[in-house]
């Protein structure tokens, strides 16, 4: 794509309200206004909100400077301090050397022969799921999204800690809930109450915090008292894995204040956008039982009356593309904010040091230039001959470069197979044909209000 040709150095804008600038309009309608951005200027925008200014990158060519060529002079923006808060200096979170030793560290607990081994607890994890929807009313709408929710905690749990902790994490979904609200309202409100005010969201999200932490900890200390009892006891899970490995250098390993930040990390992480992205495949299938006629005749034709293995899943293509068009329409990781550490020049635009910058997935996945009928769901976009000519960055559920996701390979098949069960057992219906789900933008894609639909098990 040309650069924008400007007879000045100073990037477009759009008008804003005196004071407030572009804020209530963004904080009206996150999404709407940002594709209307995306339409209004070819390759970026600098917009006001909080007194902020921000510059959005509208290109899969400048989504790639920032995230990958020069990704040394980003970091993350302001808004995951917010995250910090409770993710603490987990991998989402951190920054600089230190971000790149803990990357390292854990980066063994996801190469992929560690999460093939996880597909068969995924498979029974799901099975337990579709048991009890099959021993309930069809006629009765279900909460999808609580369904996946719970569904993907149970999942998390068992690739984090393998041994039965149920009534350990019993409530912490509730726990996770509040937190997430909490950080939502902080990243879009001009007033922060410090946290040893006690106002009554104050006091919610310490207790939130306070819940996860006890689950978590406790967990870990049995763990290490165990280990100190028989050095030679090991787990084939990922807490295992993040309590032995070690440092090249130094030989250390996590502390427990570490080990708590990544476990959190990776349960929320894990928990949260799976199961939005779960949420909205049953809510597209739903619209399209034509695609799942498709799922189901490839489960049909890979594994018969087999059940997924890692290997099978493999060839499951079509049900994967399906995955990633959902991801496409509805990346739970909407936004991704970054912070310029020195200047920097984009194109025919300098920007200073502390410039702020965001890439919208969002937004990315629906550009023209990119995608042909954006809004229109099609998995056969992601079939190896439609997906060859397009800009790696176009497409970015997971981010792009070193910061991409560490669990995006868990995640997609996780997905995956959930995706190729509940097609194989049940037929996913509207309530009536005219159901729009609205999306909600908090920190991650939500549907808004939760998502009912009928589950209809299949006639054979």
């Amino acid at each position: 794509m040309q650069n924008l040709t400007t007879d000045t150095q100073t990037p477009p804008s759009p008008k804003g309200l005196p004071l407030i600038g572009n804020t209530y309009a963004f904080l009206q309608d996150p999404l709407g206004f940002l594709l209307r951005m995306q339409d209004r200027f070819p390759r970026l925008t600098t917009i006001n909100i909080f007194g902020r200014t921000i510059t959005i990158l509208m290109t899969a060519e400048d989504a790639k400077y920032i995230l990958q060529e020069n990704n040394r002079n980003y970091h993350k923006s302001e808004a995951y301090k917010v995250l910090a808060t409770f993710l603490g200096n987990g991998l989402l979170t951190s920054e600089g050397d230190f971000w790149r030793r803990q990357r390292k560290l854990a980066q063994p607990a996801f190469y992929k022969q560690r999460v093939a081994l996880m597909a068969d607890m995924m498979v029974q994890e799901t099975e337990h799921l579709l048991t009890e929807w099959k021993e309930q009313s069809a006629e009765q709408p279900r909460d999808i999204s609580q369904d996946m929710l719970k569904l993907t905690l149970n999942i998390v749990t068992k690739a984090l800690f393998s041994t039965d902790v149920g009534q350990r994490v019993d409530g912490i979904s509730d726990a996770l809930n509040e937190i997430m609200h909490y950080a939502d309202r902080q990243l879009k409100s001009f007033i922060h109450i410090p946290l040893k005010y006690g106002t009554p969201a104050n006091v919610r999200f310490i207790k939130a915090v306070k819940k996860v932490e006890v689950v978590i900890y406790g967990i870990i200390n049995n763990r290490r008292s165990e280990w100190q009892t028989n050095p030679e006891a090991r787990y084939d899970d990922l807490l295992d894995m993040l309590l032995h490995t070690q440092d090249e250098e130094t030989g250390e390993t996590m502390s427990d204040g570490q080990l708590r930040d990544e476990v959190t990390t990776i349960f929320m992480a894990g928990h949260e956008t799976t199961a939005n992205a779960l949420s909205w495949a049953l809510y597209t299938m739903a619209q399209h039982p034509e695609v799942v006629e498709k799922i189901r005749a490839e489960y049909n034709t890979v594994l018969g009356e087999e059940v997924p293995t890692f290997e099978k899943a493999r060839e499951l293509r079509y049900t994967m593309q399906v995955v990633q068009e959902v991801m496409r329409l509805y990346p739970p990781a909407w936004v991704v904010g970054r912070r310029a550490l020195s200047e920097d020049q984009i194109g025919p635009y300098t920007f200073p040091k502390n410039s702020y910058f965001l890439v919208c997935p969002y937004t990315l996945h629906r550009r023209p230039e990119y995608w042909e009928n954006p809004e229109v769901f099609n998995p056969d976009r992601f079939s190896e001959e439609n997906s060859k000519n397009r800009p790696t960055y176009a497409y970015l559920p997971f981010g792009g470069g070193p910061r991409l996701c560490i669990g995006n390979n868990f995640a997609l098949m996780e997905m995956q197979l959930v995706v190729a069960l509940i097609a194989r057992d049940f037929d996913i219906q509207l309530i009536s044909p005219n159901q729009i789900v609205e999306q909600d933008p908090m920190v991650t894609l939500r549907p808004k209000n939760g998502l009912r639909l009928r589950i209809v098990p299949r006639k054979y």
